[in-house]
């Protein structure tokens, strides 16, 4: 799956209006366009940061999902509004991977986002680290990695240049070795609480 990883900043205050319209329209308003919308979260750690997912099968069938649902009566009716709460919605991960959506009464997620110095680090997370986080707990769930084809919607910007790993867990913040000689800058962790 094509999947976005979405961190939106709102103006202070706003989150909670920007939440309430987007499960009461743009969450079924996607769907209808082909798009997969995944879990919805408040950052624990920013009163001013929603972050969701969305999938889609391949790249041809974002642009065409992205078109529909942007151009749409669902997205025109209702964007003065979103926009009129968001700083910020640039922020955007673009992935290879699953999805995830939080199982029903979860407690808090954390996405664990590493930047790795070499491709290598993919073997090394599904040989040492991955078995080491399970031992302790903490087992990863919904692993994805930066998907580098080119972005055919460009009135939606993604995150380029960089390159990705990431996961999340159910509950607190794994406990991780030192990572140094692996990335190039220190893992970051998003903890997050589920929409709902």
């Amino acid at each position: 799956m094509i999947v976005e990883l979405r961190q939106y900043t709102v103006h202070p205050g706003a989150r909670d209006t920007l939440i309430a319209l987007f499960e009461q329209e743009f969450v079924t308003g996607q769907e209808a366009a082909g798009i997969t919308v995944g879990g919805r979260f408040r950052d624990l750690d920013d009163p001013d940061r929603f972050v969701w997912l969305r999938a889609f099968p391949d790249m041809e069938r974002r642009d065409r999902s992205l078109r529909a649902f942007y151009e749409g009566p669902v997205w025109q009716e209702h964007r003065e509004r979103a926009n009129a709460t968001m700083a910020d919605s640039d922020d955007v991960l673009l992935l290879r991977g699953p999805g995830f959506a939080a199982p029903a009464g979860a407690a808090p997620v954390t996405v664990t986002v590493c930047h790795p110095a070499a491709r290598s680090f993919a073997g090394h997370f599904e040989r040492s680290l991955r078995p080491r986080l399970a031992a302790a707990g903490c087992a990863p769930r919904a692993v994805h990695r930066t998907e580098h084809a080119r972005n055919t919607f460009p009135a939606l910007p993604v995150r380029t240049g960089e390159d990705v790993l990431l996961w999340f867990t159910v509950g607190q913040a794994p406990p991780l070795p030192d990572l140094s000689a692996h990335l190039t800058r220190p893992p970051q962790h998003l903890r997050l609480a589920p929409v709902g």
